[in-house]
């Protein structure tokens, strides 16, 4: 990842994947059709600018976060450009976790053993999902969620894992507000650290409230929350390269 800052000069914080040639590789090597049609699908040269690639904002809630341990209960995505949200193209599955519900999760998200009871395995909802997602960045708030908790539910159920580009509006977040823990002098004066959750991030570009921990709500929370962060931090032409992860 190479973020440009404020005055648009990039700064280096990741080694770059390049995801057209990733991707390209991976459609050579998967066993697996319906993940050879997604990587076949290829996303865009890195250079082109944010406001020309098609982006699509998804969202997990899961039954905690490790994805190793834990399972995916719903899925939100919302199709998406730079000036356009299309909530009529949105989709929201709940799916049925392998292993049974934490009392922990059900706190958080409120879905319940009864609305998994007779909810489709992931596999079920796979083809509709990977359709969604080929060809197009897709946008989260935290990717230590999406993409390995996907990775993890694949490589159960296929044997394959999956890779795809992202862009991460916690990570923007992160890189603009890099002095975001108080120093101890401020601790001392009792200033709080400044959260980069998604309403906290949401909060400081006037954006609404959304009640948080629902897949379809949060994707198209973090949707906004993209074109708030390009609006007033970049421009309409960053190149996508130096945003993706």
């Amino acid at each position: 990842m190479t973020l440009p800052d404020t005055s648009g000069n990039p700064i280096d914080r990741l080694a770059v994947i390049d995801w057209p040639a990733r991707l390209k590789l991976l459609s050579e090597q998967t066993k697996d059709p319906r993940l050879k049609a997604f990587y076949e699908a290829g996303t865009v040269a890195p250079e082109t600018p944010i406001s020309e690639v098609p982006m699509v904002a998804l969202d997990f809630e899961t039954t905690g976060l490790d994805p190793h341990t834990h399972s995916i209960v719903s899925i939100g995505l919302v199709p998406m450009s730079l000036s356009r949200i299309r909530c009529r193209d949105a989709r929201h599955w709940v799916v049925r976790p392998p292993l049974p519900l934490h009392k922990g999760s059900i706190t958080i998200h409120g879905i319940t053993h009864s609305d998994i009871n007779a909810a489709p395995d992931l596999s079920e909802v796979l083809d509709d999902l990977l359709t969604a997602l080929a060809g197009k960045v897709v946008v989260v708030h935290h990717r230590g969620i999406e993409r390995p908790f996907l990775d993890v539910a694949l490589r159960w159920r296929l044997k394959e894992g999956i890779e795809f580009p992202v862009l991460d509006t916690m990570a923007i977040e992160a890189h603009l507000h890099p002095n975001r823990q108080p120093n101890w002098f401020g601790r001392l004066r009792g200033k709080a650290p400044l959260s980069i959750r998604l309403g906290d991030s949401r909060s400081r570009y006037g954006l609404p409230h959304y009640p948080p921990h629902h897949a379809l709500t949060d994707a198209l929370a973090s949707a906004e929350l993209l074109q708030a962060q390009i609006q007033y931090h970049f421009s309409p032409d960053t190149p996508i390269g130096d945003l993706w992860f």
